[in-house]
């Protein structure tokens, strides 16, 4: 099995005061066959919240390749590595990226907000796609790049490298506010969806952020790039992902917290989509699952 050489950061005090997040991981599909590099999360700074969910900066060492599959959250991602730069738009499937070697990987989780006002145009252009990002970098940015791969390759598991990258990052992002009134909108309306579980209907969603179902949909495919339909189910499946980690809930109650009809509907909509049946990725959880759970 490959080896990974990282150790999580506990605490950090970098001159960019960086503050370590730990957050429930709900989006990547690790497993006892699928081991994920550990990974340093940060806080973005007060200002940029609008902006940025969180930074991560995986660092690895592999002696052979690894493949990692997330079921994406509902944002735009930036990501500067050692080898590419990129602007990522929201996958509707499953998506992968094999590590491989030594590397590095500086990434930015972006708000529903953000994806617009980085591209400068809807975000349903890049859909399943990514664009380099230095196609999208104003000129007064254009170093940031290299700027970044400077601060990191001093020393990638060093916390300062990982402040001064963030920094730099920050400084381009602070370029875009403030927040238009739209993107404090869906900000609004993914939190809140992800924060009412019970939720599977997009007419629900509609009413509480105060719109017709119509202005619901242009305004999700604008600065999603997907429809409201798709957030639903995406919340519906990270719920699972969340709970199939944790292993204390028998798949038919599972299937019935998540608002599928029967757990066939639930086996369905999850191997579509991650290739693999709840009952296989709860199986392949630390700890295997007991017998009980099916």
């Amino acid at each position: 099995m490959a080896s990974v050489a990282l150790g999580i950061i506990r605490q950090v005090t970098t001159p960019g005061d960086l503050r370590p997040v730990d957050p429930v991981d709900r989006a990547h599909l690790t497993g006892l066959s699928r081991p994920s590099p550990p990974i340093h999360r940060y806080a973005p700074s007060e200002h940029l919240a609008d902006l940025v969910e969180r930074y991560w900066i995986p660092v690895w060492s592999l002696a052979e390749p690894s493949t990692q599959s997330t079921l994406q959250h509902p944002v735009c991602l930036v990501v500067v590595s050692n080898s590419y730069a990129r602007l990522y738009g929201v996958a509707r499937g499953r998506s992968s990226v094999t590590l491989e070697g030594d590397g590095y990987a500086v990434g930015a989780l972006l708000t529903p907000a953000a994806g617009r006002l980085v591209l400068g145009r809807s975000v349903a252009t890049l859909t399943d796609r990514w664009t380099d990002l230095t196609d999208v970098l104003p000129p007064r940015h254009a170093a940031l790049v290299d700027e970044v791969r400077a601060a990191m390759d001093r020393d990638p598991r060093d916390p300062a490298a990982h402040a001064a990258a963030v920094a730099r990052v920050e400084r381009w992002l602070e370029s875009l506010l403030p927040v238009d009134e739209q993107g404090l909108l869906v900000n609004r309306l993914v939190t809140w969806l992800r924060e009412h579980p019970e939720v599977t209907r997009v007419g629900e969603v509609a009413r509480e952020v105060g719109l017709s179902e119509r202005s619901l949909q242009r305004l999700v495919e604008q600065r999603l790039g997907l429809s409201p339909k798709w957030l639903v189910q995406r919340r519906r499946l990270h719920d699972a992902v969340e709970a199939l980690k944790d292993g204390t809930t028998a798949l038919a109650d599972m299937a019935a917290e998540l608002g599928y009809t029967d757990q066939s509907h639930f086996t369905r909509d999850f191997r579509t989509v991650t290739g693999m049946t709840p009952g296989e990725f709860l199986r392949d959880q630390p700890g295997g699952a007991p017998s009980t759970l099916g």
